[in-house]
């Protein structure tokens, strides 16, 4: 009583440190509270020290720094090999498709290299487009300048996107910069340039990023294109060979031309931090493959899918594929890597989480590995596959549970009675949602589910019936089969 007389006739902010004071005081109090063992008085002040923290220390803090273009929220992407892509080989003829590749769903275009082509230690009589001559000229055998900047913005007219491929890691032998600027490449221990090591890429030598000239030029050379021809992006090759502050800069400073898309050829987290968009799902590829071809059954996708959602950040976009430039030219076909899995695959590629890639020909079904050094244009047909590309990208477009990144919803696995064959999940968003089923196997599986997860009302995609999942509804699915629900 004498203390609260005391308080009462002292200033009003001696109240405050008083019941400050009889606060520690209980704290204190329950700490050495005697019939506590050491253990839980440690605990004890662990959470009172957290729960009354008063700094920003503890915070958590989005691990991805940069903002994707708009455009690139629900995108898929298709990659264009112009030396193939049609009969002529040039921009001129591949604008003339332009509006086919908006029919089949297409909305960021990558173009592979398309700068003048070493001559020096060339392989085959073309080359490859990835032995860079001069990183500001255009490659004759594709046309002009002015013809680039047309197929750009006739694609932009589209409501399409165009991204260049980018080789920083090296460049062709005869590159003016070797001239130029000698103390700009890496040497071996002679002293000499050398191609990267372990690789047969003898036809490039490769640069030293650790001398800032290179560093401005590389990145006045990606802003050219930027401002000059109006591209939207880059696909970066072999990214993780060029160190991550140089990409970091690189998109700090092309962001403020413009919103960019960047897609780095590697598959690392860090990447995303600052500086790229989007990275290879190798393992999805590889996971998919072993199960195609080599007999694994569907719980190869697991520890993909596992990594993917625990280890990765959620608006890190990773570019599943089946296959493009490098796999077809060196390991098969489709048909060959995927084999009677191809159009499961396809449909996981696209429903599943990731940015979708086609590669130029898949959707004719092309049968044959496209050369890389020589001219060999794709046989343009219709097929099947074609069709399943453009129903599946459509769906992509008009389902936001199914957007790139923190835009859709992530995958939440649907337990069944046979998980080592079917792979089933499902993506909910607010609006809207799926529930996917792969038969990964050659055998007819019938499966039930233990859980409720997907119950509720839906609509088969693809003959558009209606069904109704509850505890009683169990699927049978043929060898190799897939479908496809929208939740209604």
């Amino acid at each position: 009583m004498k203390i609260w007389q005391s308080v009462k006739r002292s200033e009003p902010y001696k109240v405050i440190t008083l019941l400050f004071a009889l606060f520690v005081l209980a704290a204190c109090n329950q700490s050495n509270d005697p019939s506590a063992s050491s253990v839980e008085r440690a605990n004890s002040n662990i959470v009172n020290q957290a729960a009354n923290n008063e700094t920003d220390s503890y915070e958590p803090r989005p691990y991805i720094k940069i903002d994707h273009p708009e455009w690139s929220h629900n995108a898929v992407i298709y990659q264009i090999n112009t030396r193939q892509f049609t009969k002529e080989g040039t921009f001129a003829a591949a604008q003339k498709q332009l509006p086919r590749l908006k029919e089949l769903g297409a909305d960021i275009l990558w173009l592979m290299p398309i700068h003048p082509i070493g001559e020096k230690n060339r392989k085959g009589s073309l080359g490859s487009p990835y032995a860079i001559k001069d990183y500001l000229g255009v490659n004759r055998e594709f046309g002009t300048l002015e013809d680039f900047k047309s197929f750009v913005d006739a694609a932009h007219a589209l409501d399409m996107y165009v991204i260049l491929d980018w080789v920083a890691n090296h460049t062709a032998w005869d590159n003016s910069l070797v001239t130029e600027h000698p103390d700009w490449y890496e040497r071996d221990w002679k002293g000499d340039f050398h191609p990267t090591p372990w690789w047969d890429w003898s036809d490039i030598i490769d640069l030293d990023y650790s001398k800032p000239a290179l560093r401005k030029y590389m990145t006045e050379a990606m802003k050219y294109w930027v401002t000059e021809a109006g591209v939207d992006g880059f696909r970066c090759d072999v990214a993780a060979y060029v160190p991550l502050d140089f990409w970091d800069n690189v998109r700090r400073e092309l962001d403020e031309i413009k919103p960019i898309f960047m897609l780095a050829e590697w598959q690392t987290r860090d990447l995303h931090a600052r500086a790229f968009d989007a990275t290879y799902a190798w393992d999805w590829h590889n996971a998919m493959h072993n199960i195609a071809v080599n007999g694994a059954n569907a719980g190869a996708l697991f520890g993909y899918y596992s990594a993917n959602e625990s280890a990765w950040p959620a608006d890190a976009y990773r570019m599943t594929f089946i296959s493009n430039h490098d796999k077809n030219s060196w390991e098969g076909t489709q048909f060959e890597l995927f084999g009677d899995a191809l159009e499961a695959a396809i449909v996981l590629s696209v429903v599943g989480e990731g940015v979708p890639l086609i590669y130029n020909g898949q959707e004719a079904g092309n049968p044959k590995r496209l050369a890389f050094f020589e001219k060999d244009p794709i046989e343009w047909r219709e097929h099947p596959i074609g069709e399943l590309y453009k129903k599946l990208f459509a769906l992509k477009h008009q389902t936001q549970a199914l957007g790139n990144g923190a835009n859709g919803a992530r995958m939440i696995s649907v337990i069944n009675s046979d998980p080592g064959s079917v792979f089933s999940f499902v993506r909910f968003g607010q609006e809207d949602g799926v529930f996917a089923l792969m038969n990964f196997s050659a055998e007819e599986k019938t499966v039930s589910f233990p859980q409720s997860l997907h119950h509720g009302t839906y609509t088969n995609y693809f003959t558009g019936d209606d069904v109704i999942f509850d505890d009683t509804r169990s699927l049978t699915l043929a060898p190799w089969s897939y479908r496809v629900y929208l939740k209604s």
